[in-house]
């Protein structure tokens, strides 16, 4: 049986990551500005992708470490993989990837990801790859239709004219100049889902540590604060073990995780 230690990272093109992310990730979305893809092989086959670029709120982020240059961090902005994949590929293959860009990007001092615990989980996989945890705030950014079906803001507002977000709006009913407002959505019977959003930081740089503006959490303030989640379902008190394998083959197929 195949363990973690079988996988393999390697750079692909953009065009292979996005398709994998299509086709695996929770929001079927991609995000445009993406700079490095890694793929994730195991006996050769193409069963994961990392996407990374800057990030979206660049100029709110840049300040979270003091010092940082424009330049000089990155946001894993998609990361999903097929159940192929033993399990705790998730958090070696974000070592691996860690090591690479320490290596081969001497420029960056910093990753940023974010856990959308309402999608996927809490960030367990962050945790085990040695992610220091800055910051967790309510989520209101994932809308579920009357049918269960999940959609997040970005793709009602960027993503609207996507087949799988024009599918969904004629599925309930709303005319085409009405897709990109939320509101219509609402109307229309989507609701929001509650939940977290927990910011992770990698340091590449080990002395940007120190200059880190907000204050470091330790982890166990995502159970004091009742913001432990996986899959959008309230982790029992004091409880941040992964999921069991049987959870995440029936609920993490495929397995998104950004």
């Amino acid at each position: 049986m195949a363990s973690a230690k079988d996988i393999h990272l390697a750079p692909i093109s953009r065009r292979d990551a996005d398709a994998l992310i299509r086709r695996l990730h929770y929001s079927g979305t991609v995000t445009n500005n993406t700079l490095l893809h890694l793929g994730v092989f195991l006996g050769g086959q193409l069963e994961g992708a990392l996407q990374f670029g800057p990030s979206m709120d660049k100029s709110k982020l840049v300040n979270v470490v003091r010092g940082t240059a424009w330049h000089s961090f990155i946001e894993l902005s998609r990361m999903a993989f097929s159940d192929r994949l033993p399990r705790n590929s998730e958090s070696r293959a974000l070592g691996i990837a860690m090591r690479l860009m320490r290596k081969q990007y001497p420029q960056l001092q910093w990753v940023v990801s974010f856990a959308d615990a309402t999608a996927c989980g809490d960030g367990t996989i962050y945790r085990a790859a040695g992610f220091a945890l800055t910051g967790i705030t309510k989520n209101l950014t994932i809308m579920v239709t009357p049918w269960g079906e999940r959609v997040t803001n970005l793709s009602i507002t960027a993503n609207w004219d996507t087949p799988r977000v024009a599918a969904i709006a004629r599925r309930l009913g709303m005319l085409e100049f009405k897709y990109r407002a939320r509101q219509a959505w609402i109307d229309a019977g989507c609701r929001y889902v509650p939940g977290y959003q927990l910011r992770y930081i990698y340091f590449l740089d080990p002395s940007a540590r120190a200059r880190l503006a907000v204050p470091e959490l330790d982890y166990s303030e995502i159970a004091r604060r009742g913001a432990g989640m996986y899959l959008g379902v309230a982790r029992e008190a004091g409880d941040d073990r992964a999921p069991p394998e049987t959870a995440m083959a029936q609920h993490q197929s495929p397995r998104s995780i950004r």
